[in-house]
């Protein structure tokens, strides 16, 4: 159901699953210009590779049916687990694939002895937030962060206490 993503092949694989599901996802949220931007800047195979050397994240793509239906990335820090990158592909959406990635969270944050999961999610994504809330996540603040080329992340910080 998951697998680590650790060789080059894997990581420049997981960076096409991105560009499919940001391009599909999140154009009507943010626009094609900043999801090419933030494509480059942040789910780049160098960049990936660049977080698992030397930045303490994992990453781990969702398998469904034999095919990558998705991915998770994970930064442990020092007092909770976070949720850096969680997303499903639409032809995959509804079959409780993101639960059962919740659920795979969960249990990493228990093996590292963390017992919080937080993350970062578009104040105009509602859908998210919804899932996010039925799962039992709270907004504990509100995040406005320069990413550089005049776009910026307007997002809820999210977390789950286990």
């Amino acid at each position: 159901m998951f697998h680590q993503i650790k060789e080059q092949h894997d990581i420049q694989q997981l960076a096409e699953l991105a560009s499919e599901i940001w391009l599909e996802h999140y154009t009507p949220i943010i626009g094609l210009e900043q999801v090419k931007y933030m494509l480059a800047t942040f789910h780049s195979a160098t960049r990936i590779k660049q977080q698992i050397a030397a930045e303490d994240y994992s990453y781990y793509f969702i398998e469904s049916e034999g095919k990558y239906a998705g991915y998770l990335g994970v930064q442990r820090q020092e007092e909770q687990l976070f949720l850096s990158k969680i997303y499903v592909h639409s032809q995959h959406r509804g079959q409780g694939l993101a639960k059962q990635a919740m659920n795979f969270t969960k249990q990493l944050a228990k093996d590292f002895k963390l017992q919080r999961i937080s993350l970062t999610v578009n104040r105009h994504n509602h859908d998210s937030i919804a899932a996010y809330q039925k799962m039992g996540f709270v907004k504990v603040a509100e995040q406005c962060t320069d990413i550089g080329q005049g776009y910026v992340m307007d997002d809820w910080v999210m977390a789950l206490t286990l």
